[in-house]
């Protein structure tokens, strides 16, 4: 038996989509009884004369059924002899684009219906370029309603000829092109006698034995975190999907952004324990040191993935009202939902004929190349080398309703990784400089931004920075980086030491944590308290609002 096949449904209003998939479960025996009787009573009060009418399968809104055409998108769940289906049934109508490309995000292949008698319109190439833009590479073009032009081999080689200039256009890859009738029967589920011109295989024949091939295999493994896991003090998982590879007990990863390296010490799928896990499994990974990860970071081995604060990112905008520049947005990409500004619109695109033209906005179901700056880096990569990294959501932050979906297409202003960033270093000692980050307002966007312009590792000896545009820290005091277990000595702005946390020892100046902000800690017996609630912590969030103080030293400007 085949793997599992996700495939959707669209084209123009009326092509047939719903039709199609009805007549497909019909044929295949795949209803339940009290569903064909259904069918078959509400078919005799319908348009077609008491004949079977198989959309009324997938339309189950009266909405829908009252104008004919389908509105939502319609998930249905079947199983032949050789393959298991999910397929979308999918909206033709212009005003839901927007519901379609829901439904072509999930999917590897796109059945697109086109209208015997009219060849391809508009909304076909419409449907294809979003098709091809949610990453879809296989292709069926059926050519539905042979019956209305009477079977004609000429009729359907036109259309061919469309199909080849749009193929072309789009640079579609593994296309197929059945001609068939989804109300009559003809070549869905069995070869029909009324096209004895066409040598191939029926639409279900070949849905259940094209092979999804994994020719672009993404590169190496990759977990992005959905969840730490503390269930006490002794336990620490990082849990998530593994997207691609697979991993060991006893492997080396990488940790992002932290770009921290540590090695598997166990893994769970589900409850049980584990030596190995594969792509598409959710699991449970811990490792045998404190690493400093989050939801939203990732686990990586064997890869070049890096985060990024600015990206170039082709967008479907869904929202009703248009995309305003500089406003900003919460930005989806993996586990990680992060606050962005859509920075610039590069172009947009003429989803009809994939002109590129001067855009200052764009409106609901439109598409364009656009500039976003995230308020710090974030994992991502080009879409077409890591599928879930490099695609993202834009959520209005008011609303919460999805602005915007779209793929990454450029990356920008590569940060965030360990060598990226300041840091202090002594002997085989290292911390993140996180203290040297700047605070900035734009009110433009009405964000609170995150820049980092320090760029430089500080030793023993060295003289560091003690006053920026929005932080001012005193000439002396002690830096505790709480994640790395390291302790930076400042004395009259100059590193006296660097050393190991559980040797230091409070000895009267002030204290602070790697980001800047006053650790509420003035006697040794304080920081011993501090450190050991660290340790022991199982709300983070509870745990630095007790202990952190962020205005002592830090501000917010204006930029």
């Amino acid at each position: 038996m085949n793997g599992l096949l996700k495939f959707i449904t669209c084209g123009s209003v009326d092509d047939g989509k719903s039709t199609l998939i009805g007549h497909i479960l019909y044929d295949s025996k795949l209803l339940y009884a009290d569903q064909e009787k259904a069918l078959e009573l509400d078919s005799k009060v319908g348009s077609r004369g008491g004949a079977i009418d198989y959309s009324l399968l997938l339309d189950g809104l009266m909405a829908e059924r009252e104008q004919g055409i389908t509105i939502d998108v319609a998930y249905r769940y079947f199983t032949t002899d050789n393959r298991s289906f999910i397929v979308a049934d999918t909206p033709g109508h212009e005003e839901y684009t927007r519901n379609m490309a829901v439904g072509a995000s999930f999917a590897d292949l796109a059945v697109i219906l086109i209208d015997a008698s009219q060849g391809v319109l508009v909304q076909t190439r419409r449907h294809a370029r979003i098709c091809k833009l949610m990453g879809i590479r296989y292709f069926v073009f059926a050519v539905n309603k042979m019956d209305l032009v009477k079977y004609d081999k000429n009729a359907y080689d036109k259309i061919v000829g469309q199909i080849e200039e749009l193929k072309n256009e789009l640079s579609l890859e593994n296309v197929k092109i059945i001609p068939l009738s989804a109300t009559e029967g003809d070549n869905v589920t069995v070869k029909s006698e009324n096209i004895t011109w066409y040598d191939g295989e029926p639409l279900l024949e070949y849905l259940e034995n094209v092979d999804i091939s994994e020719e672009n295999a993404e590169q190496g493994f990759y977990l992005p975190v959905q969840r730490v896991c503390r269930p006490n003090h002794t336990f620490r998982g990082f849990q998530g999907q593994i997207e691609s590879g697979s991993i060991n007990v006893g492997d080396e990863i990488t940790t992002l952004p932290s770009n921290e390296s540590a090695h598997v010490k166990e893994i769970y799928v589900g409850d049980k324990k584990s030596e190995t896990a594969f792509k598409g499994q959710p699991v449970t990974i811990t490792l045998d040191k404190e690493v400093d990860v989050s939801r939203g970071c990732v686990l990586v081995k064997g890869t070049n993935l890096a985060p990024y604060k600015r990206l170039t990112a082709s967008l479907l905008w869904m929202d009703d009202e248009p995309l305003t520049v500089g406003k900003d947005y919460l930005v989806k990409i993996g586990t990680k939902t992060i606050a962005g500004i859509v920075a610039g619109i590069d172009y947009a695109i003429d989803v009809n004929t994939g002109e590129h033209i001067n855009a200052e906005t764009i409106g609901k179901n439109g598409i364009a190349v656009c500039e976003i700056l995230l308020t710090e880096a974030v994992v991502a990569d080009l879409f077409e080398e890591h599928r879930t990294l490099g695609e993202l959501i834009l959520i209005d932050r008011v609303t919460n309703m999805t602005s915007a979906c779209g793929v990454v297409d450029e990356l920008k202003e590569k940060g965030g990784s360990f060598s990226d960033r300041a840091s202090f270093k002594f002997e085989n000692l290292e911390a993140r400089g996180d203290i040297f980050e700047e605070f900035y307002y734009d009110p433009q966007s009405l964000s609170v931004l995150k820049y980092q312009p320090v760029d430089k590792t500080y030793t023993v000896g060295d003289k560091i920075p003690t006053e920026g545009e929005s932080y001012k820290y005193p000439d002396s005091f002690d830096i505790i980086v709480l994640r790395d277990g390291v302790t930076v000595k400042v004395r009259n702005k100059k590193i006296g030491d660097i050393i190991e946390t559980k040797n230091y020892e409070y000895d009267g100046y002030p204290v602070i944590n790697g980001r800047g902000f006053e650790i509420k800690a003035d006697s040794r017996e304080k920081v011993v308290n501090f450190l050991r609630e660290y340790a022991t912590r199982d709300d983070e969030n509870k745990f630095f609002e007790k202990w952190l103080n962020f205005n002592t030293y830090r501000k917010v400007t204006v930029k």
